[in-house]
């Protein structure tokens, strides 16, 4: 027996899957700034003279990489409000993107630091730059753009994992999925059409990514 597909039948819930399209793209937009400013924070403590930051960014990395995300996410929108921490289910799928985002980025980014030149630090100190102001203008720079593919890649993992956060009623792209097929059981449909729009956001982070990365890395080449 043929299946006859039935796509047409999407369009009574076009609404539907663009609102869950456009909150994918907000929650991806957020998760990535934020994510890449706590990664850069973290691999800055992983290289700290100060033992507890050190040690403490170290820990945090460890726990985020070897537990499962869904359960992260569990944690921070079930179990917080147990010792009176609330919030809505954006923000928490947000929080949940964003540390778990930090936590690969961080290491990512500290692999990168790692590989820079120890004559190009001796030479800024010999130049009297602070130690914030070598991380910043002698260190970072360089670094970030030794990873930059590999802080690219992550941050559209972390779009694809948004996913999961339908399982707290944040109402994105999935969600909007299981929501039309719901009503109409066309599930092959539905699911295709959400599995396309996530490769078409996938190609376009990418892009957007390599635009801003040839731009900015081009600058610093001029400038330097």
């Amino acid at each position: 027996m043929g299946y006859e597909l039935n796509f047409g039948a999407l369009l009574e819930y076009q609404d539907v899957l663009l609102s869950g399209l456009w909150m994918t793209v907000k929650l991806t937009v957020v998760s990535t700034l934020l994510g890449i400013m706590l990664g850069i924070l973290g691999a800055a403590a992983r290289r700290h003279r100060n033992p507890f930051l050190r040690h403490g960014s170290k820990a945090y990395v460890e726990l985020i990489r070897n537990t499962p995300f869904i359960v992260q996410l569990f944690f921070i929108f079930f179990g917080l409000p147990a010792i009176g921490i609330k919030m809505t289910e954006v923000e928490a799928g947000i929080l949940a993107l964003v540390i778990n985002l930090g936590a690969y980025l961080t290491e990512i980014i500290r692999a990168g630091i790692d590989n820079t030149p120890k004559g190009q630090i001796e030479a800024a100190r010999t130049l009297g730059l602070s130690s914030r102001q070598i991380f910043i203008r002698i260190i970072l720079p360089p670094a970030f753009q030794r990873v930059y593919s590999s802080v690219v890649s992550q941050c559209i993992i972390v779009m694809l994992g948004s996913a999961v956060v339908s399982q707290i009623s944040v109402q994105e792209l999935t969600f909007a999925a299981n929501f039309i097929q719901s009503r109409n059981f066309l599930s092959f449909e539905s699911y295709l059409v959400a599995a396309l729009l996530y490769l078409l956001l996938a190609f376009l982070m990418r892009l957007i990514f390599n635009l801003i990365g040839s731009r900015a890395f081009s600058r610093e080449e001029k400038q330097s």
